[in-house]
């Protein structure tokens, strides 16, 4: 791997960590084998996934409903009791 933009087979097999280091780099790499190009790698884009709204879910389903407490958590209040 002379310049990081090509990178053999052999490359990818014997010296991968520096080819992924090109990768999070954001270089996109052309894979050869036999000095012909034969593919492409290209970085991902990273996108952070969003978290969905719990409280609106939950809004949506019970409504301003209050709900009686849960058998776990009766359990627990009386095993905290002592």
């Amino acid at each position: 791997m002379y310049h990081m933009k090509q990178a053999s087979v052999r490359d990818l097999r014997y010296n991968f960590p520096a080819v992924e280091r090109a990768l999070r780099r954001g270089e996109t790499i052309e894979i050869t084998k036999r000095r012909k190009v034969i593919g492409k790698l290209v970085p991902l884009e990273e996108k952070h996934p969003e978290w969905p709204d719990f409280k609106a879910r939950m809004r949506r389903i019970f409504g301003d409903r209050i709900l009686k407490p849960s058998g776990a958590e009766l359990i627990a209040r009386e095993r905290d009791r002592y």
